[in-house]
């Protein structure tokens, strides 16, 4: 599969679902956006979970030993979540969001404008500052597929609409935004994709699926796991490799 096609499926799906919401206006039950988010987290789990199996590849157990796997993603998710959690990545993140839209939704001269640009804050906030994002993009370019991005463009599709019946073609400006963020990260993907090791890139993909059963249990409402403070597990986990297979 192409690298970049979940990037435009994105696109594609924020763009139609502002265009319905701007047609439909709020009149979509709040009833039936909650069954959706509940088929979306399901669907989440069983992505996460052919993710995850990623810790039984042949190539990290030759690289690690059998026995190394499951504790290198233990290793990953808690040193990468103490990392995260003293960074106070989750708190920043929502404080970074609301900062910039103070910044860019005061004196707007008309009300018409402040829409727009709450509208565009917002959703450019809410379509690239999730886990999905970072997880989805830097799988499309390693070459894992885009299913994350596939599910994420189904997600902001539905949200896209639900905003746009408020804040109007705001949220389909937020288009450029995913362009920009997704785009990028997918090209890091690639660029890490031809550099680190088939061990290596599973650790990433295994500890990356454990993320998503963190998501899942966000969509469903079973915890509000901060996903985000846990994110420096995908740097810790190829390091852990690395070190693992130097030692044995």
């Amino acid at each position: 599969m192409i690298p970049g096609i979940g990037t435009l499926v994105n696109v594609s799906t924020v763009l139609i679902g502002a265009l319905i919401g701007v047609l439909l206006g709020n009149r979509l039950p709040v009833r039936t956006r909650d069954v959706v988010t509940d088929a979306l987290g399901l669907t989440t789990l069983l992505i996460a979970g052919t993710s995850a199996v990623a810790v039984l590849d042949p190539e990290l157990s030759d690289a690690v030993g059998d026995s190394a796997p499951m504790l290198i993603v233990l290793g990953s998710l808690l040193i990468g979540g103490i990392a995260g959690s003293l960074l106070r990545l989750e708190e920043r993140i929502e404080s970074f969001g609301g900062w910039l839209q103070r910044r860019l939704s005061g004196d707007t001269g008309t009300a018409e404008r402040h829409r727009f640009i709450e509208g565009f804050v917002a959703s450019s906030l809410l379509f690239c500052t999730g886990p999905l994002t970072i997880l989805g993009s830097l799988n499309d370019g390693l070459g894992n597929g885009a299913d994350q991005l596939f599910l994420k463009a189904t997600l902001d599709g539905f949200a896209a609409i639900a905003f746009a019946a408020s804040f109007g073609w705001g949220v389909a400006a937020s288009a450029v935004t995913i362009v920009v963020i997704q785009g990028g990260l997918t090209l890091v993907g690639v660029a890490i994709g031809d550099v680190l090791p088939d061990a290596h890139l599973a650790a990433i993909t295994a500890t990356g699926g454990l993320l998503l059963v963190g998501v899942a249990f966000r969509l469903l409402r079973v915890r509000e796991i901060p996903v985000a403070d846990l994110l420096p597990a995908l740097l810790v986990a190829p390091l852990l490799v690395q070190l693992a297979s130097t030692l044995r």
